[in-house]
């Protein structure tokens, strides 16, 4: 069974639906482990205070290195898509995204607002990608041992 880091904003009720939805593709999975799916939302170093320096170290560290243990990397790029009209990828997420390929970690993508375009940096770095709310249903059937290519013709920036 695979490890799967989710990376993705939490910062919002539109955020986190995202996540809840893809969270629950997820455990639908039969290649994904039941225990398998790092929520970086749930490990906030509750001990620590938000935001210190001691929280950002551990806070970083703890994710980085879960990024590393996965067997691949779900990222949900869509960051304020019901805020404003420009839908660009939360910073936090695409850092996650060039850890995990710089350490050969597989990367999914998934973007439920269609109509954007991909970046290039993006483009060149995932394994599969699911674009579109009915795409990204195929998650709960995608196989997590094998690591099918899933590409799109999308247009890049």
């Amino acid at each position: 069974m695979n490890n799967i880091y989710l990376a993705a904003p939490f910062f919002s009720d539109g955020q986190n639906e995202r996540v809840n939805e893809v969270v629950s593709l997820l455990r639908a999975n039969p290649t994904v482990a039941d225990d398998g799916i790092f929520i970086p939302s749930e490990h906030q170093q509750e001990d620590l205070e938000f935001g210190t320096f001691k929280w950002q170290v551990a806070t970083f560290n703890s994710d980085v290195r879960q990024v590393h243990k996965a067997n691949a990397v779900v990222a949900i790029l869509d960051y304020q898509y019901e805020e404003t009209k420009e839908n660009e990828p939360d910073s936090g997420t695409i850092f996650e995204i060039g850890a995990a390929w710089e350490a050969g970690v597989p990367v999914i993508l998934v973007q439920y607002d269609e109509s954007k375009k991909l970046n290039l940096m993006l483009a060149q770095s995932y394994t599969a990608f699911y674009n579109g709310k009915e795409a990204i249903q195929s998650l709960k059937t995608y196989d997590f041992n094998d690591l099918p290519q899933h590409y799109t013709d999308k247009e890049v920036f």
